[in-house]
């Protein structure tokens, strides 16, 4: 079986540039009589060494595109203000050259993957063929979301330009093809039932987002005399509300809850922007620690015992909590951070939607650590089991 490929940016073992993981672990993971052939705009800038190296690693051929010359154009002469003027977004328009139409066809694959949901205009070029397109989110459902939080409605100019582009993709999606022969998938059960919500017509699906690399670990057992806490992510769009709202609710917290937090907790900040919080908190009294950069992530996360994710807004699955669930740490998530993810609020992770859920939970930890131990270690066999890469890879390519 014969499958050729579609993508804006080339696949890679780690997110470059892009969402590159995601259709790198489906690929490494299809089933040995598949056979792939990738064409890659390759936006992301791998180099040929890289690109070389993805190739063995993956055992198959990878075609280089070259972007269009409108599009480099844009780019070369910072032109990108004249998206406001397009009815649809800027990657949108791209679409493949009667040349490599040709080419793909005469390869007669069994199916076209398209990689890329503003790519939908290069889906319609092969209506002939199966095809299935991954975003992996709908877009659209991300900008919906941020107009309804404070920080974007507070500020005019930053909601107009979330309506503006809320549009644009929206219209986009509306015009996914309707034919029995093509399939949407997105992670994110929230982003499908908004597809299907604005473009009825569209045949979608949910898939679950594969879990990547899992270091070495055994039983789960927290550090003492402090457990290790973890928040990883850069502080910006995606967590600064809930973050700024949690270390609100530490700050004015009764001495005595402080005091408890402060002897069991030694907390970590991985990723940049976090300068504030970390003064705050030493001022405080609390142990913390904040790596604005690990030179092995895995090996870094797996120190800790649990992650706090605020994530504020998103859509699909969150990478990251995914690599601390699938890595034995146990995640208090706020409903955006667990969303889509195989784990149960009590059995496999903790959820909390306010501060003071937050804090509730921390302050009860250290009093039946053997059970919180238990919870994390279910976090990780769910993921390990529902988001195995070599099963979704399979329901991806049935």
């Amino acid at each position: 079986m014969l499958i050729a490929i579609i993508t804006i940016s080339t696949p890679y073992k780690e997110n470059f540039r892009g969402t590159t993981a995601l259709p790198y672990y489906l690929i490494k993971e299809r089933e040995n009589d598949l056979q792939v052939v990738l064409y890659s705009f390759n936006a992301n800038g791998l180099t040929d060494r890289q690109i070389d190296k993805v190739t063995e690693e993956l055992e198959m051929e990878i075609k280089l595109l070259e972007l269009p010359r409108w599009y480099r154009w844009m780019l070369k002469f910072r032109l990108l203000f004249l998206r406001v003027f397009l009815k649809y977004p800027f990657v949108n328009y791209i679409k493949l050259s009667q040349r490599y139409v040709d080419e793909i066809q005469a390869l007669q694959p069994d199916m076209i993957w398209v990689n890329g949901e503003e790519l939908s205009r290069i889906s319609k070029q092969f209506p002939d063929y199966r095809r299935i397109q991954t975003g992996p989110d709908v877009e659209s459902l991300y900008y919906y979301r941020m107009m309804s939080r404070r920080f974007v409605m507070n500020h005019a100019l930053n909601y107009w330009k979330c309506a503006i582009m809320y549009r644009k993709y929206a219209r986009m999606e509306q015009a996914f093809s309707c034919d029995d022969n093509y399939t949407y998938f997105a992670v994110g059960e929230a982003d499908n039932e908004h597809l299907r919500q604005i473009a009825p017509h569209v045949n979608c699906k949910f898939l679950r987002h594969p879990h990547y690399a899992v270091a070495e670990r055994g039983a789960i057992h927290f550090n003492q005399p402090k457990v290790k806490l973890l928040v990883a992510g850069q502080y910006n769009l995606y967590m600064q509300q809930t973050a700024d709202e949690a270390l609100e609710y530490i700050v004015n917290m009764p001495q005595e809850q402080a005091k408890s937090l402060q002897e069991h907790y030694a907390i970590t900040f991985l990723g940049k922007g976090w300068e504030q919080h970390v003064t705050t908190l030493r001022d405080m009294g609390f142990d913390v620690e904040h790596i604005t950069f690990a030179p092995s992530y895995l090996k870094e996360i797996i120190k800790h015992d649990i992650q706090v994710t605020p994530i504020t807004i998103g859509t699909g699955t969150k990478g990251k909590v995914l690599d601390a669930l699938a890595n034995g740490l146990l995640v208090l998530g706020t409903p955006y951070a667990m969303e889509n993810i195989a784990v149960e609020h009590g059995t496999s992770c903790m959820m909390w939607e306010t501060p003071a859920q937050l804090v509730d939970t921390l302050l009860d930890i250290p009093h039946d650590i053997p059970c919180y131990e238990q919870i994390a270690e279910a976090g990780r066999q769910a993921i390990l089991q529902e988001h195995n890469p070599q099963i979704i890879a399979k329901q991806l390519f049935s």
